[in-house]
């Protein structure tokens, strides 16, 4: 019993002396509400002081990069997107988390998060929450999503008529397009048994690139779904404004379309015709992050785990509605149709590199999209052949 109260008395004096941990945040509205409550129930429980600070989203990682060597620097970014990563890695600015994170926290974890907040082989951040575009439809006009690509045609077909549109989507954006090219056996990178990534090899070119260059074309030429000039922008007000059956679209714009009072679903996007395997999106993950300049690691750590853990995913989905990476978490909300939709399609999908490499491969993918969709007249091959060429040329540093 002496042992057990001097053990005890230990662990309260070092909560009693631990310092303020600083977060910083690009987090707003109810998200913020969210942190700042976790936050004011954490030193509750424990006695350690949790400052948040907001960063514009802008500022974030390149504050975070010059700040955490100098000691200005937070303990902890809460969140950052793993396509980040890279970069602050290469800079020396994060603390792996690989040995804070326990066995049961992995497994519950979607692998998709796992794999994107990994890099060279470690864990470099806690994922909180997981998002991708998915094929979501108005039920005014589809009840039941298609299953196929002959049923998809015909509803977008169907509803093209020129009082609404049966589909549209920002095709002219690589993020949206990156299930057409994975469908039909594209990769950006491959990476290896051993978890190496091989960024001298590169799967958008060849007959992967032909074929979902020339779906892209199709889309716009051949079926006549989606016009010229139907950006982003386009498609959400069509949608928004019930003019719109179908549309490819991530979270982020649900809460549009809960305002606007569109009763909807979300569902995978069918496998397009022709492909190799079935359509899969990016993923991207926000997770937290820890400063390899911390001074309080373990308090630190002790909150980015409570901020990760199930019950704190699912108010966190409540407040702002993300889509959580804990798998508990997402059985918890399963009555919840925009969670378990968008579970089900980030689960196909492959997450957006974390690699800094990834910034040489946007501009001439993008720059081959944009011809590709200008002229029914493209040559698709070879603008496939070029970009392919531009992009080994760009990755090998020639």
């Amino acid at each position: 019993m002496k042992k057990w109260l001097l053990v005890a008395a230990g662990v309260l004096a070092s909560l009693a002396l631990a310092q303020s941990i600083t977060v910083w945040t690009a987090l707003s509205g109810p998200n913020l509400t969210w942190l700042k409550s976790e936050a004011k129930s954490y030193q509750g429980a424990t006695g350690v002081a949790v400052n948040v600070v907001s960063v514009p989203f802008a500022d974030l990682q390149q504050k975070f990069i010059l700040g955490a060597p100098t000691g200005k620097g937070p303990d902890l970014a809460v969140t950052i997107p793993q396509d980040q990563l890279g970069q602050m890695v290469a800079a020396g600015v994060l603390s792996p988390m690989t040995d804070y994170a326990t066995p049961s926290y992995l497994s519950d974890l979607m692998p998709v998060a796992r794999q994107a907040f990994t890099y060279a082989g470690k864990l470099y951040g806690l994922p909180l929450y997981v998002e991708s575009v998915a094929l979501i439809y108005n039920k005014k006009y589809i009840q039941t999503p298609p299953k196929n690509w002959n049923q998809f045609l015909e509803m977008a077909k169907k509803f093209t008529n020129g009082q609404t549109f049966g589909f549209l989507a920002p095709i002219d954006t690589q993020y949206y397009d990156y299930g057409f090219w994975k469908a039909f056996g594209g990769y950006i990178f491959k990476q290896g048994a051993n978890g190496v990534v091989d960024t001298s090899t590169m799967g958008l070119g060849g007959q992967a690139g032909y074929q979902a260059g020339q779906f892209l074309k199709d889309l716009r030429y051949k079926w006549n779904l989606v016009p010229t000039g139907a950006d982003y922008n386009v498609a959400d007000s069509a949608f928004k404004d019930g003019a719109l059956a179908m549309i490819l679209n991530g979270p982020w714009g649900v809460g549009g379309y809960k305002k606007a009072g569109i009763d909807f679903g979300v569902a995978p996007f069918p496998t397009p015709p022709g492909a190799k395997q079935s359509w899969g999106p990016f993923v991207g993950v926000q997770g937290v992050i820890m400063s390899a300049y911390s001074q309080h690691k373990i308090e630190a750590v002790n909150f980015a785990k409570y901020l990760v853990g199930p019950p704190a995913q699912v108010a966190f989905s409540k407040a702002g509605g993300s889509i959580p990476a804990s798998r508990s978490a997402q059985r918890q909300l399963k009555g919840n149709s925009v969670v378990r939709g968008f579970s089900q399609v980030v689960a196909m999908g492959t997450p957006m590199p974390n690699l800094p490499a990834m910034g040489k491969v946007w501009g001439p993918w993008g720059d081959a999209v944009s011809l590709i969709l200008r002229s029914a007249n493209s040559n698709v091959k070879q603008i496939i052949d070029t970009m392919n060429a531009n992009l080994n040329k760009a990755l090998s540093g020639k």
